[in-house]
């Protein structure tokens, strides 16, 4: 006993296996099983062709609308030369154009760590820089046992109104 489903999707009913194969005949089509694990197995009488054809395009337009997320990363120091800051800023706005996150890493070596305000100054004019191109995703973290790496990940686009009126207020609506 299988339910089956015509070429135009209607509902036949619950009926024996030969009858739906005899009725897929009749048509010139053929009886295929989408749904085996139901009770009763579900049957559709469609071109088994067409109907694979079908379902290979529904798949491409499922992998289409998957957006995998990609990752870029800039490293930097906080006594960067200015054309070397703005090479790494224009690297980040064409990521952020091309709707890719971009993770921002501030290394300090060795007694660069001591003047933890360069890396902060560099990390506040980074984000001023970029709030056109795309905004910070949560807050800066510090890495390492004495704080000697900054991270700050950007995500492309801008920032909305309401998102900057949750955190001021401190309410976030699920």
């Amino acid at each position: 006993m299988v339910r089956v489903i015509d070429e135009t999707k209607k509902n036949l009913g619950i009926m024996p296996t030969k009858e739906a194969l005899r009725l897929a005949r009749e048509k010139n089509l053929d009886l295929v099983e989408v749904v085996p694990y139901a009770s009763p197995p579900v049957c559709y009488i469609v071109d088994y062709g067409r109907f694979k054809y079908e379902q290979q395009q529904k798949e491409k337009e499922l992998k289409k609308k998957q957006q995998t997320s990609v990752l870029k990363e800039i490293r930097l120091s906080p006594k960067i030369n200015e054309h070397d800051y703005q090479t790494k800023l224009n690297q980040i706005k064409e990521f952020l154009a091309a709707k890719q996150r971009v993770r921002v890493t501030l290394i300090m070596r060795g007694r660069e760590a001591i003047h933890k305000e360069l890396a902060l100054n560099l990390m506040e004019r980074i984000i001023k820089d970029i709030e056109d191109f795309g905004y910070l995703e949560g807050k800066p973290k510090f890495l390492g046992e004495s704080s000697n790496a900054i991270q700050l990940t950007f995500l492309p686009g801008k920032k909305t109104v309401k998102k900057e009126e949750e955190n001021k207020n401190g309410v976030k609506n699920p």
